[in-house]
């Protein structure tokens, strides 16, 4: 940050300094007049050495500062200090005694951080003990043991000067075997901030308050009307249970005036845990969900929560906007991924939260930007970038930390968010001494930063995207305490992004080769993008075909937002392994519509049909497909009159259908068939068949034999017919009775005969070169039939039978 004694040749204002000196001098009469009545002064050889000593063992004792109460204290105040000290040596401690001390005030912001830095005792900088009142004795500190402190001294007994950051100190006195002289062994430095009245112009404070996760749900829904989600795991139902993370996050911010920034696909994940939902379990089938109920709690009091307060909606699943920049904008189809995200954020925080919230902000990982990343997310709507102080630094020379908001060009405006503060609890901070330290250690960089100048300024805190509870109760109690100081008032993000901009503050947008390295080892690579966008277009495949596209698009789209999230930072296997699963997933449901195998396939004759059958296993019906059966041989084989032919497919969920398509071949021996379905644009869809159709042509020569064959049967059978006639009407004539039984006896005997036979004898007689060994054949012929074959000569050969959806068997055969 830009500020007075940060930079070299600047210092504190005048007033400032006036102030100070006057204290000081205030501050060293009563030590005069000590030291004046003092009978001796020790050798500068042995103060020296005294200090040298102090200094080489000021680390012999562990000291714990647990709590401190007030954080900012006023008039008439006790303060009270707590811990343990833990004796780290291996000599016992003996005669020693915890006390405070009040070092000088500090005037610049990275002074903080300098006396946050030290280490070692410093009877200079750390000052006196407050006073042998003021302490808590040990008669001894055993190795290895720690023992609880408390001491309380009234805030008027500190000595504290004009209203500031003054250096508070915590230390152990005492002595040891090897060293029999009392002397610091342990020293624990915090701050306090000392500012009793309110402050002339108080800084408006922004705190921005993050509600994301890690990716929990997949791409797979169940086959009802439902479509019950898949979790990756139960791990969301932990974080919102209870003491969980996100429960921790959203029961200490309900309480707090913040600005609520909120990954939407969170919202989604929570609210698809109160109803129906399932867990992987490994290589089996899901299990199901039973955290219906801590779902419902969690978002009932989150909905409370937000009402009336300002919240901004994130693009769903958080992109990593650096890595898109950097990475993505080659691929085709990411920026529009990008879109999409943008575009259903809004309205998946309004549907579950039932508030509006701004969706106009983008915010890159920890603030850092570049010329590619502020390009990137001002592509999808958003016009304002929260970036941070360590990225967009101040070069223009300011004597104080400027306003968060500034523009930076085609009507975008940065908003700066303070490094310091919004770092302040990234470490550890499940130990009670780290969060006392953290707690202290931002409300005196607040403080400082408001004492810089009287103009009023707006500041931003965005902290880290995903607190661990312990990181969120110390920014709780940090914020409390701040929002109940004399120093800083509560402002929310919109307000802040739309304050009047400083105007010798920085605009310069960092260059891309600026970006920090760190942070670009943990981005997602090219081949991330790559695989989303092949994931992109296979869905686009699929949908088309579909007649419900929504229970396909929905859930493979918030999957594609989900594989470019923020968390997968740093964790590039797990990313490529979600990645993965999706598009196997979209392969199965795309394959549930294929075509059946076929085997050879035997054609006899010039002309028939081959079905081809197509199966449907989806609940859903599947319409403009196309199928096109394709002879590589059209000189052999045709399709239709051609190489190929084409019909429309329409099949219903669960069911197969059979098409026919009409061939005529042209000559002997195999022809490869080839099956595909077309998406209506032209698209290929599924994999191919491939079959071979085995052409036997009957020749000419071959029609007219059985041709002439069947003729002389017919010949033969009619000579037979009309000499019987003949005997028959000869012997009527002789005697009537005879003649009428043996024609009722005839009748009888040849009745089936006669009604396949014509009524009407030909003109110009009998043939007469038809007896003898041809007649007795064919009425033998003919005799064996009628007994044998029920059917006619004459009835129609059988079609080609129905097409089972089952794969053809071996020699299949299909008649013309």
């Amino acid at each position: 940050m830009a500020e007075a004694a940060d930079f070299q040749g600047t210092s504190p204002s005048p007033a400032r300094r006036r102030l100070r000196r006057a204290g000081a001098l205030l501050a060293g009469a009563p030590l005069l007049a000590a030291l004046l009545q003092l009978p001796a002064m020790p050798s500068a050889h042995a103060a020296g050495q005294e200090s040298q000593q102090a200094a080489s063992g000021s680390r012999t004792v562990a000291v714990s500062l647990d709590s401190l109460s007030p954080s900012t204290p006023s008039d008439g105040d006790t303060l009270t200090v707590s811990g343990t000290v833990t004796n780290k040596g291996k000599q016992a401690v003996t005669d020693a005694h915890v006390g405070l001390r009040v070092g000088p005030e500090l005037d610049t912001r990275s002074a903080i951080d300098s006396v946050a830095q030290r280490s070692r005792f410093d009877p200079a900088a750390d000052g006196p003990e407050v006073g042998d009142k003021y302490v808590q004795k040990f008669t001894q500190l055993a190795p290895g043991v720690a023992q609880h402190f408390s001491v309380s001294v009234p805030v008027d007994k500190l000595n504290l000067g004009t209203n500031g950051v003054y250096e508070l100190s915590v230390s152990l006195s005492g002595q040891t075997s090897a060293q029999p002289w009392e002397q610091v062994l342990g020293i624990q430095r915090t701050f306090l901030p000392w500012q009793p009245n309110d402050a002339g112009t108080k800084t408006k404070t922004t705190y921005l308050w993050p509600l994301a996760s890690d990716v929990h749900m997949t791409a797979e829904t169940g086959p009802g009307a439902q479509q019950t989600p898949v979790f990756l795991d139960d791990d969301l139902a932990k974080d919102i249970a209870p003491g969980g993370r996100l429960e921790q996050m959203l029961s200490l911010g309900k309480d707090l005036d913040v600005t609520w920034v909120i990954d939407p696909d969170l919202l989604a994940s929570v609210d698809a845990m109160t109803r129906n939902y399932r867990i992987k379990a490994g290589d089996g089938a899901p299990v199901p969900g039973t955290h219906q109920d801590v779902a419902k709690k969690w978002l009932s009091e989150l909905q409370q929560a937000v009402a009336g307060k300002d919240v901004v909606a994130l693009p769903f699943a958080d992109p990593d906007l650096a890595s898109l920049a950097h990475h993505g904008t080659s691929v085709t189809g990411s920026l529009s991924q990008f879109k999409d995200a943008t575009d259903v954020a809004a309205g998946t925080v309004e549907t579950v939260l039932h508030v509006k919230p701004s969706t106009d902000f983008a915010w890159p990982v920890d603030g850092a930007i570049d010329r590619s990343i502020v390009k990137v997310a001002t592509s999808a709507g958003a016009d304002k970038v929260i970036t941070r102080s360590d990225s967009l630094q101040e070069t223009g020379g300011l004597t104080y930390t400027p306003s968060a908001a500034r523009p930076i060009g085609g009507g975008t405006t940065a908003v700066v968010a303070d490094a310091r503060l919004s770092t302040a609890f990234e470490g550890d901070m499940t130990q009670a001494g780290a969060t006392t330290l953290a707690v202290q250690q931002f409300l005196a960089q607040s403080l400082e930063l408001d004492s810089q100048t009287s103009r009023q300024r707006s500041i931003v805190v965005a902290p880290q995207r995903m607190p661990t509870a312990p990181q969120a109760q110390a920014m709780a109690q940090a914020l409390t305490a701040l929002q109940q100081s004399t120093w800083s008032q509560s402002q929310d993000l919109n307000a802040a992004a739309a304050a009047k901009p400083d105007p010798g503050a920085t605009t310069k947008i960092p260059s891309t080769a600026d970006y920090p390295s760190s942070l670009r080892k943990k981005e997602l690579g090219r081949a991330a993008f790559w695989a989303i966008a092949r994931t992109q277009g296979k869905v686009g495949n699929f949908q088309v075909v579909l007649t419900d596209p929504s229970r396909v698009v929905t859930p493979f789209g918030r999957a594609m937002n989900r594989e470019m999230a923020t968390s997968w930072r740093g964790r590039a296997g797990e990313a490529s392994s979600f990645r993965d699963g999706v598009e196997a997933y979209l392969d199965d449901l795309s394959e549930q519509v294929k075509l059946i195998d076929k085997s050879e396939t035997k054609l006899s004759g010039r002309s028939a049909t081959i079905p081809v059958t197509v199966q449907n296993n989806l609940v859903q019906s599947v319409d403009h497909l196309m199928l096109r059966l394709t002879s590589t041989n059209p000189t052999r084989l045709k399709i239709g009159g051609k190489a190929y032919a084409e019909q429309r497919i329409a099949v219903s969920g669960g069911h197969s259908q059979s098409v026919k398509f009409t061939t005529s071949a042209n000559a002997n021996g195999p022809v490869t068939v080839v099956a595909q379905l077309y998406t209506q644009d032209g698209q290929e869809y599924g994999a191919p068949v491939t079959f071979d159709v085995k052409v036997t042509e009957i020749t000419a020569t071959v029609m007219l034999v059985i041709g002439g064959g069947v003729l002389l049967l017919v010949l033969a059978g009619f000579r037979m017919y009309t000499q019987r006639k003949r005997a028959t009407a000869k012997e009527a004539a002789q005697d009537p009775q005879d003649a009428g039984s043996a024609e009722e006896a005839q009748d009888g005997e040849d009745g089936a005969g006669e009604a396949g036979e014509s009524a009407a004898e030909p003109e110009g007689g009998e043939p007469e070169n038809l007896e003898g060994t041809a007649g007795r054949l064919t009425e033998e012929s003919g005799t064996r039939s009628r007994a044998d074959d029920p059917e006619q000569p004459s009835d129609p050969a059988p079609d080609t039978a129905a097409e089972s959806a089952d794969p053809s068997g071996t020699g299949e055969k299909v008649d013309r």
